[in-house]
């Protein structure tokens, strides 16, 4: 299974894509690792955005996302921009778009735990939330 791994924080979609074959992980090589979303009161910015992300899992053939879920009251809650993010990604017709919370990751982590270091992955710092959304995902 390939995914495209997703993590929403302020104004930038940081993702990763990961498979999982007869339990060997693979890290796939992506000719982007961040969105960034600029002026997020335009639609016409959203739109962009959600048929740029589009393209990019469409070329890849990716037609599973996995998004780390945000909190939604209290001083970890997502920003608003982060929301409309995940709603352009979900309203994408062509993926199965899943939300995972990081209490499911800790549990996951906890029976499974990552075997290497973060930094071995040849990965960017800003790609390592995304990163543990996607490898727990596919420990299941």
């Amino acid at each position: 299974m390939k995914i495209c791994a997703v993590e929403l924080k302020n104004n930038e979609a940081n993702f990763c894509l990961l498979s999982n074959e007869g339990g060997l992980f693979e890290i796939l090589p992506c000719r982007a690792q961040k969105f960034v979303f600029t002026q997020p009161e335009e639609t016409q910015s959203i739109l962009d955005f959600q048929k740029t992300f589009s393209k990019l899992m469409a070329d890849y053939q990716i037609e599973n996302v996995v998004i780390r879920a945000r909190e939604l009251k209290g001083k970890l809650a997502g920003s608003s921009i982060s929301f409309k993010l995940e709603t352009a990604i979900q309203l994408i017709d062509s993926l199965n778009v899943e939300l995972y919370t990081t209490t499911e990751m800790k549990e996951k982590l906890k029976r499974n735990p990552l075997s290497i270091d973060f930094r071995s992955t040849e990965l960017r710092n800003f790609q390592e939330e995304a990163f543990m959304t996607g490898y727990t995902y596919l420990s299941r």
